[in-house]
């Protein structure tokens, strides 16, 4: 397990326990008690620790090495052998940062489609750190208009820095291919749900973003730009990321309270990451309580609820 700088003392209260098992072990003699305090005094650290995050904080941990990540969600929440993955957006090539296709939940078909990081150096690379060229936002429209056609909710898992900014993906459209999935997916007359499962930043959000319900994980954010990239416009440095992560407002609390998304899926103590398959049960709850929800909507109250939903944002009172 790797940890993040704020969560040193529970790092620190680990190795305590590790060393205390392991001499209980090697010498025979019984430390339970020792361990057993040396527990609770690991849960209420994590307590005190996790229940008063900073918005910075929050996003680190969305960033977390060991996190949970789209592929892990799919093969957590779907049954077994089920996800048939679908490939190419049919003009250009396929986009290994977006990922998507086919599964049943609780045999409940699904359309189910994601930013995909990588862990290691070489994974990282070949999915361009979740960040989507707009062959991947044209495979995701692709697939949406799929579900629709065969009548299956669309449920999309977003974990992205961004859209990939290289020259490449600007020569391909990339602000056409995220534009336009905005606007086909206020239209699409079938069931969508998003969820943030990590980052959720700019149009690379966005463009797989417009559910009829958005949610986010308790440790997420979701913003119109990074913290860090705020701070080097502004400041012209990285050096204030954590003022402009507290003036963004980019955590779960913030977007709810601003009517933003639609609810927080809750994450075990100390991230999803510390219980994925916790944190697995939570999503699919979620999934499946919004699809039986939807099931009494006709395709006509389908796109009206979303279209009201995002025209609602842009209200205000003078």
């Amino acid at each position: 397990m790797e940890y993040l700088d704020f969560e040193q003392p529970v790092k620190d209260l680990m190795d305590q326990y590790e060393t205390c098992s392991l001499v209980g072990d090697e010498s025979g003699v019984d430390v339970k008690l020792a361990c057993s305090q040396i527990e609770d005094k690991i849960l209420e650290t994590k307590k005190k620790i996790y229940g008063n995050l900073t918005p910075w904080q929050r996003v680190q941990l969305s960033r977390h090495p060991n996190r949970p990540y789209t592929l892990d969600f799919i093969n957590g929440i779907v049954d077994a052998n089920s996800f048939l993955e679908l490939h190419g957006d049919r003009n250009f090539a396929d986009d290994p940062a977006m990922i998507g296709g086919l599964a049943k939940i609780d045999g409940q078909s699904v359309m189910l489609i994601g930013t995909q990081k990588g862990r290691t150096t070489k994974e990282r690379q070949f999915r361009r750190f979740g960040m989507s060229n707009p062959e991947g936002y044209r495979k995701a429209l692709r697939l949406m208009k799929l579900a629709e056609k065969f009548k299956i909710p669309v449920v999309t898992l977003i974990d992205t820095p961004g859209a990939y900014p290289g020259l490449e993906a600007e020569e391909r459209g990339q602000g056409e291919a995220i534009a336009r999935n905005i606007i086909e997916m206020t239209t699409l007359k079938t069931p969508i749900i998003t969820i943030i499962i990590g980052e959720g930043a700019s149009g690379g959000a966005l463009g797989i973003g417009v559910g009829n319900k958005v949610y986010m994980l308790e440790n997420t954010w979701y913003s119109v730009i990074a913290p860090e990239s705020c701070s080097s416009i502004l400041w012209r440095n990285w050096d204030h990321k954590e003022d402009a992560a507290n003036a963004l407002k980019l955590t779960p609390k913030d977007m709810l309270h601003e009517k933003f998304i639609d609810g927080i899926i809750e994450e075990p103590l100390g991230g999803a990451h510390y219980d994925p398959e916790t944190t697995f049960k939570n999503v699919k709850k979620t999934i499946l309580t919004n699809i039986n929800a939807f099931r009494k909507f006709s395709e006509k109250e389908l796109v009206t609820q979303r279209q009201d939903k995002f025209i609602e944002m842009g209200k205000f009172k003078g």
